[in-house]
C-alpha cells in the first residue's frame, strides 16, 4: 500500500471517528490536536512529510518503509479503538454536568444573598 492510499485512510478514520474536517490529511492531523496522544501525533506527522518526500524520486528511496508501515499501523489502530457514540456521549454529560454545577452554585450564592438580607 502505498503512502497516499495509507494517508487517505487515516484522512477517513480521522474524519469518522473524531469528527475533524479539513482537507487532505495533513491538515485534519493539525485540527486533531489534542485529540490525539503526543506520540501519534508524532508519528502522522512523520506520514505528512513522506507525503512530501514521495512526489521527489530520489527523496523516495530514503524513506524507511517498516517506520511508516509501523507509524500507520499505530494510528489506524488507535482510530479504529474510538467509539464515536461513546465519545459524543462523554462530551454531552461532560457539558451537562458543568451546567447543573454552575446552577448549583447559582442557587447557593442566590440563598446566601437572600439569607444575608434578612429576607429568609
Amino acid at each position: 500500500m502505498d503512502i497516499a492510499a495509507r494517508t487517505d485512510r487515516l484522512a477517513q478514520l480521522l474524519e469518522e471517528r473524531l469528527d475533524v474536517r479539513g482537507k487532505g490529511f495533513d491538515v485534519k492531523l493539525r485540527r486533531a490536536g489534542r485529540l490525539l496522544p503526543r506520540h501519534l501525533r508524532m508519528k502522522g506527522q512523520l506520514l505528512v512529510d513522506a507525503t512530501v518526500r514521495a512526489d521527489h524520486p530520489r527523496l523516495l528511496r530514503q524513506l524507511d518503509e517498516a517506520a511508516l508501515d509501523l507509524a500507520a499501523a499505530d494510528l489506524e489502530r488507535y482510530l479504529l479503538s474510538i467509539d464515536p457514540w461513546d465519545r459524543r456521549k462523554g462530551i454531552a454529560v461532560n457539558v451537562s454536568a458543568g451546567l447543573l454545577f454552575n446552577l448549583l452554585v447559582l442557587a447557593l450564592v442566590v440563598v446566601g444573598f437572600l439569607m444575608w438580607r434578612g429576607l429568609l
